[in-house]
């Protein structure tokens, strides 16, 4: 079924929860669900990996190193990269993890495709991973509590994805672009309960969610999706105080001016815009509280 028509049809839904997870029911298609539905219960393989991270990526070539050894040390063991029209240095950047096995690289061309490559990732790893996580280049899953991300997951067995809340970081005022990692030059970041830190990132079992409904729910087939606290969802995210105790996402939405500006520039692998509108930095340019965490013990110079 076509997005047009999915929408008219979950459109008539009140409750938004329900109207999201039919949104992308109806968008996964309901024969290809009945499918999928009979193939789950047939397939009992072992998952190869525990821990996955799928990524749509545009221009992001200077990032991408930091971003990997981060989730690495954090127990992510497969990362599935669609590369959408790079012209920079990402794949000669990618190719020491590709050639280990760490990356399954795809070159992923068009226009609005973050959605089509998280279908595909699917497609291709449901039955090759335990739990895949659907993030961005610009944010960094960073468990609080447990020693690792999939320590944090042994909670979550009998759920169908769980939901992790965001924690916007802006520029600290840096109007250039400057060695260093993220982490080290961007310490400054949004008051926990601002509204942006609402929004949501996925990590869901892919043997019990039919698709991505968008970047932050996935449509579940069956069981439960749980927010950080291993509760039950009951509200739309944006509906929801956002949690950060125990895990949090820090999203580096801005980094420096300039960086904003190459961003603008190059458009955005989502093909939601073809250039972020300068307001985006304003509304995400906050720097309430100081982070004052240990620096990752890894270099990894952004250049």
């Amino acid at each position: 079924m076509n997005k047009v028509l999915a929408e008219i049809i979950a459109g008539v839904i009140p409750h938004k929860m329900t109207r999201n997870r039919w949104r992308g029911i109806l968008r996964f298609g309901l024969i290809n669900a009945i499918r999928l539905k009979t193939q789950i219960k047939k397939d009992h393989t072992s998952p190869k990996h525990y821990l996955s991270v799928c990524a749509i990526a545009k221009n992001e070539g200077p990032y991408f190193k930091e971003w990997i050894e981060w989730h690495l040390k954090q127990g992510v063991d497969k990362f599935y990269v669609y590369d959408n029209e790079s012209t920079d240095d990402t794949k000669s950047i990618l190719d020491p993890y590709i050639k280990s096995g760490i990356v399954e690289y795809k070159y992923w061309p068009g226009h609005r495709r973050q959605l089509a490559a998280y279908d595909d990732c699917l497609e291709h790893n449901r039955f090759a991973s335990r739990w895949i996580a659907f993030i961005d280049l610009d944010e960094f899953i960073v468990p609080l509590k447990d020693a690792s991300i999939p320590e944090f997951l042994t909670r979550f067995e009998s759920f169908a994805a769980v939901e992790i809340n965001w924690l916007v970081y802006g520029s600290g005022g840096r109007k250039t672009k400057t060695p260093g990692t993220m982490m080290e030059r961007f310490r400054f970041h949004s008051a926990p309960n601002h509204y942006l830190n609402r929004h949501v990132k996925s990590i869901v079992n892919p043997r019990r969610v039919f698709a991505m409904i968008g970047c932050h729910e996935a449509a579940k087939i069956s069981g439960y999706i749980a927010d950080s606290h291993a509760q039950p969802v009951k509200k739309n995210f944006r509906n929801r105080e956002p949690q950060q105790d125990i895990i949090r996402i820090n999203h580096y939405a801005v980094r420096s001016y300039e960086e904003f500006i190459e961003k603008q520039a190059r458009g955005r692998a989502s093909g939601k815009q073809k250039t972020v509108k300068s307001e985006y930095f304003d509304q995400y340019d906050l720097n309430d509280i100081e982070d004052k965490s240990p620096l990752p013990s890894y270099t990894c110079v952004s250049e």
